[in-house]
């Protein structure tokens, strides 16, 4: 796919962040769009976004880790807009907690959406793109779905399945013809809600509000940047696409030293929980 003018769009996790401003992109572009999330009132706010630049526009609450929903939401979009011809993946949620730590109920809810959820986008809407005679999917996975970081084991697994996953179906798609291309988008740190929201279960040395907020001051892409990414990785039809400098640096440092990395970060990581440790005691003797 060269141009997204005139074609049609399917986004999750367009009420913010990356979804919302790769959904503008697109309509800016001339791509009309259907638009999903289960936040309804940022939903709106990127609708309304997206009608000002005067293409159709379809919004829908949709839980992506509700299979039937989004089945239902993708054969609309097509009868609706009689093709679909992009699907972008990119509904997400995050869970900072030590494998001990993490309770099965959030693991699951977890894996349900940022796993899951990209497997039933695909499967609902590539029969569409196939019907459409060309297309592209896009599956958004992370740097955390080429390293493993602690406290990220829940994270770490749908990322690293969402790499897997994508990238055997790009391969079956090459097989077949080379009409429907597939992306696999590895973001760094981008500058969204994700890491705020995300659900925390740690004990004292693990993190804390500084280092959170630390954290968040590293990211250095915006969503718009990333967007323009994933318009550049549909247009040129590439495999994978790493979204900000942080993301190019994680994966030469996981080609480079593939086991030496997580010593790294391990060393990184008892420095922190030392001062963290030694704070929690010098406020507990106050």
């Amino acid at each position: 796919m060269k141009t997204v003018k005139d074609k049609v769009a399917a986004i999750t996790g367009a009420g913010s962040g990356i979804g919302r401003a790769t959904a503008v992109l697109l309509a800016s572009k001339g791509c009309h769009v259907a638009l999903s999330d289960v936040n309804m009132s940022g939903l709106a706010e990127t609708e309304a976004l997206c009608r000002a630049k005067g293409v159709r526009v379809r919004v829908d609450r949709v839980d992506v880790a509700k299979r039937e929903q989004v089945h239902t939401w993708a054969d609309e979009v097509a009868r609706e807009f009689g093709a679909v011809h992009v699907i972008i993946n990119n509904a997400g949620v995050a869970l900072g907690a030590t494998i001990e730590d993490t309770r099965y109920e959030d693991f699951e809810w977890l894996m349900n959406i940022n796993f899951w959820g990209v497997v039933y986008g695909t499967k609902a809407f590539l029969p569409h793109l196939k019907a459409a005679g060309e297309g592209h999917v896009v599956n958004v996975s992370s740097v955390f779905g080429l390293i493993g970081v602690p406290t990220q084991a829940a994270y770490n697994s749908a990322k690293f399945a969402v790499k897997g996953f994508t990238e055997a179906l790009r391969q079956e798609l090459e097989v077949e013809s080379d009409a429907i291309g597939a992306t696999c988008v590895h973001p760094g740190g981008i500058k969204t809600n994700i890491a705020r929201n995300a659900r925390v279960t740690m004990r004292p040395g693990w993190t804390d509000e500084r280092s959170s907020k630390d954290f968040e001051k590293a990211f250095a892409t915006t969503p718009e940047q990333a967007a323009e990414n994933i318009l550049a990785a549909i247009q040129k039809n590439r495999r994978r696409q790493l979204i900000g400098m942080d993301a190019v640096f994680i994966d030469l440092l996981q080609r480079l030293l593939p086991t030496l990395y997580q010593r790294l970060l391990i060393a990184g990581m008892k420095r922190r929980r030392r001062k963290m440790l030694a704070a929690s005691a010098s406020s507990g003797a106050a």
